[in-house]
């Protein structure tokens, strides 16, 4: 039975993008335009899960063409979590662009970017085809090279140069990773290759294909060591592209992933070791880069390596535990990430750079904007009983179910750096005492406007309150992180759901 209500929220910002896009400069229509479809997305996020989470897993085939034959959406449980974070996420942004990006910048297509970006993140979400993917990856390569380089200073085009050319040699190998698994299995569906996969004797020949969408989804994902384009990059545009990209853009590589490591190539001894060994040295080298860089926004990306490698290390123990864990924590990692993005463009309104050198006194100055910022910031660290903590504990658990005492050392050693590097952000940022010339140097909260004021607060506000309901309600999250990893560990019923009458006729899948 079709389901029209798992495109809508694809074909809800298409309609919305394009239409930004006859308002040509009319900057305050779009502003508003933006704000209200972000709202009416976060709705359709909300009754979408809602009626995934009541009733069942979701189908429908594009032109009515039967699974495997034609191209598949699904909504289960991780989709339709990862649009409705996705449409989370966007509001918080969409808002807060309206003082955050400059009036040149919209009138050269920001707000439409934006929309696109979003509809293609919905779109990889929603997709249960391989190639489908490909083409909703390369829609989000194209709308995020736009917004990273808008405004043509020197710094973004470099960092769009990195950027573009790694996630451009991902998708490269990503597409020859399809091409092969077609040539194996005669059919890119998701959930028939988790049949004809299974069925291939040449295991040497699907371990390499395995390793191609490893290394292809962990390009986009930034694992060790293909992670340097990351920090070079995502501290140049400003903070509310910074913001969607920190929050979401790696996150949907750690989605494909797990959907594919779970639903076609399951890990088997070695598989897992070469994931779990990828893993620890992501923590290592994020939590080594946030440690020595004294930039705002640098550190925060450091940081998103870092803590990419608590997911992946979950993905290679290849457990329930784990598994929950790992969902969980994106979860956390998507709100807390995104809120961290902006509360470093606030401190950068405020004070005129985001060098530690440079700033000081915020405490001071800003008292209760302050601890608005502290609960973005010691949730990312994982003080009980903040958004962090619970997450860890499920991957330890993972750990200690297959004895694997090594990740479970990693995960915390990662955990004391985390811990370090926002105690040394603290005492530089915000109890530091600032020199008079640093004062001059940025714009008191004074001197905003209204909307300003509004544009900018609400946003880090709103996701702070979902970080503090994450984890003080951490049991609500828990039961939805529980159902995702049952269903990432017995994919069966995804794929009855995927190929219905085909898997119960006489053809062989």
């Amino acid at each position: 039975m079709s389901q029209p209500l798992i495109i809508l929220p694809i074909i809800f910002q298409m309609v919305v993008a394009i239409f930004l896009l006859f308002l040509g400069t009319k900057v305050e229509w779009q502003r508003y335009i933006s704000m209200g479809g972000s709202i009416i997305a976060l709705l359709i996020a909300i009754v979408l899960f809602r009626e995934v989470w009541t009733t069942d897993i979701l189908v429908t085939q594009a032109g009515n063409w039967k699974a495997p034959f034609g191209i598949t959406f699904v909504a289960d449980t991780f989709s339709a979590l990862m649009v409705l974070l996705t449409a989370i996420s966007a509001l918080a942004v969409s808002i807060f662009s309206g003082a955050a990006i400059s009036f040149q910048r919209m009138r050269f297509g920001y707000f439409p970017s934006f929309h696109f970006l979003i509809m293609g993140l919905n779109g990889a979400f929603l997709t249960g085809d391989l190639f489908n993917l490909y083409v909703w990856f390369e829609i989000i390569i194209i709308s995020s090279f736009v917004l990273i380089t808008l405004g043509g200073e020197k710094a973004q085009l470099e960092g769009a140069v990195k950027y573009v050319a790694m996630n451009l040699l991902a998708s490269v190998i990503f597409l020859t990773a399809v091409g092969v698994l077609y040539g194996l299995a005669g059919t890119l569906n998701m959930a028939d290759l988790n049949l004809k996969v299974a069925a291939i004797e040449n295991r040497g020949l699907v371990n390499l294909v395995a390793m191609l969408f490893l290394v292809g989804f962990g390009i986009k994902s930034a694992i060790f060591p293909m992670y340097f384009w990351l920090p070079a990059s995502y501290h140049t545009p400003p903070a509310a592209v910074s913001a969607i990209f920190g929050g979401l853009l790696t996150k949907v590589g750690v989605y494909a992933l797990l959907r594919v490591f779970s639903l076609i190539f399951i890990p088997d001894t070695t598989m897992s070791y070469v994931i779990l060994g990828i893993a620890a040295l992501t923590i290592i080298s994020g939590a080594l880069g946030a440690l020595v860089h004294k930039q705002v926004q640098k550190v925060f990306s450091y940081l998103i390596i870092c803590h990419i490698g608590y997911m992946i290390s979950g993905l290679g123990m290849f457990n329930y535990a784990a598994f929950t864990g790992v969902i969980f924590y994106l979860t956390h990692d998507i709100i807390v990430k995104t809120n961290l993005f902006m509360i470093g463009g606030i401190i950068n309104k405020l004070k005129g750079s985001y060098e530690y050198a440079r700033l000081g006194g915020m405490y001071a100055q800003y008292p209760r904007l302050s601890l608005l910022m502290a609960v973005a910031l010691f949730s990312l660290v994982g003080i009980p009983p903040l958004s962090g903590f619970w997450p860890k504990v499920n991957l330890i658990q993972g750990g200690l179910a297959n004895e694997d005492y090594i990740s479970i050392a990693v995960i915390i050693f990662g955990s004391f750096i985390t811990l370090f590097v926002i105690a040394k952000m603290w005492a530089e940022v915000f109890w530091k005492s600032s020199s008079e010339e640093d004062e001059l140097a940025g714009k008191p909260i004074e001197s905003w406007t209204q909307r300003q004021k509004w544009s900018l607060i609400f946003p880090v506000v709103f996701l702070a309150a979902i970080s503090l309901y994450i984890g003080l309600a951490a049991e609500h999250v828990l039961q939805v992180a529980m159902k995702v990893a049952s269903e990432l560990v017995d994919t069966s019923h995804y794929v009855r759901m995927v190929l219905g009458d085909y898997l119960n006729s006489n053809i062989e899948p």
